[in-house]
């Protein structure tokens, strides 16, 4: 007798590329079942292949070959149902040929719109920098989750406020890039080059916690704007303050952010289950059906 050994679906290997960037997404998966819910995993790595296209790739051509791909890809999918296992999941869902095809293809046209960009001369002018493709990201996932008449702003916010924090912790890796994850003004008021965000030291030390404090003081603004966050979203953007706090109170901001810790805890699966609580409770009556293997509790 041969023994069979079932193959994992091509949609899982862009899941655990997700993951891998996310893993503290792990216990959102507990209240967002991918066998009930596959469209919304697959969003999550959809989103996952254009922040990888955007940030990932060295080369300008490389970036722009892989997302104009992609954008063809997204503009024949309502026809033909789509080639990537991402996008035959995805448009195997009614509610993806209910968004207008500007939308699913914004995120790839900001992508390719700020490769241009050099290091940003302050912290406001890194949110709106950032707007474009992080505001494309979070309306596409807001649309999906909530329906159009959802609010965005608040989606939008917290993904930029990730990013920045994501391009923080890449600091020491990205400093010969043109866009530096540290402001201009900030980089003149410490005094800071090139070469000494390198090394540790106390004027990087400084800086960097500023740019720590102006992300904490933006999160707390974000959660008085309008419109929900999917599970996703609300996981990540804890996960995200949690890390920020922790960094600006330490001697070595860097060495904090520096060190991945995603450790399960009764507080983050409450939070998780609650962020799926509010989301189940705001899909229509037909769309409520229990996450995982038992209902939400209510």
């Amino acid at each position: 007798m041969i023994d069979t050994v079932e193959k994992p679906s091509p949609l899982q290997g862009y899941i655990d590329k997700w993951l891998a960037a996310q893993p503290q997404q792990h216990v959102a998966l507990m209240f967002v079942d991918g066998r009930r819910y596959p469209g919304h995993l697959a969003l999550a790595a959809f989103e996952q292949e254009m922040l990888d296209a955007a940030y990932g790739l060295r080369e300008p051509q490389a970036t722009i070959g892989k997302l104009n791909w992609w954008m063809a890809e997204l503009t024949a999918a309502p026809t033909t149902g789509g080639q990537h296992p991402l996008t035959k999941v995805l448009f195997d869902d009614d509610r993806a040929l209910a968004i207008p095809n500007a939308v699913w293809l914004a995120p790839a046209r900001a992508a390719i719109a700020q490769l241009e960009q050099g290091t940003a001369a302050d912290f406001p002018a890194q949110l709106a920098a950032a707007r474009p493709l992080h505001g494309a990201l979070a309306a596409l996932e807001t649309v999906w989750w909530y329906g159009a008449q959802a609010s965005a702003e608040r989606a939008t916010q917290v993904a930029i406020l990730g990013h920045l924090l994501h391009a923080l912790r890449r600091l020491q890796q990205d400093v010969d890039r043109d866009r530096l994850p540290v402001p201009m003004a900030r980089l003149a008021q410490h005094g800071l080059n090139r070469e000494q965000l390198r090394q540790s030291g106390a004027a990087r030390t400084q800086a960097v916690k500023a740019q720590l404090h102006d992300l904490l003081r933006s999160w707390q603004e974000a959660g008085r704007q309008p419109g929900p966050l999917s599970v996703f979203r609300a996981v990540e953007s804890r996960h995200g303050r949690r890390l920020a706090r922790r960094a600006a109170g330490a001697a070595d901001a860097m060495a904090v952010l520096g060190v991945e810790q995603v450790r399960p805890s009764m507080l983050s699966t409450l939070h998780a289950w609650h962020a799926a609580r509010v989301w189940l409770r705001a899909c229509p009556p037909a769309a409520r059906q229990p996450v995982a293997d038992g209902a939400a509790p209510d």
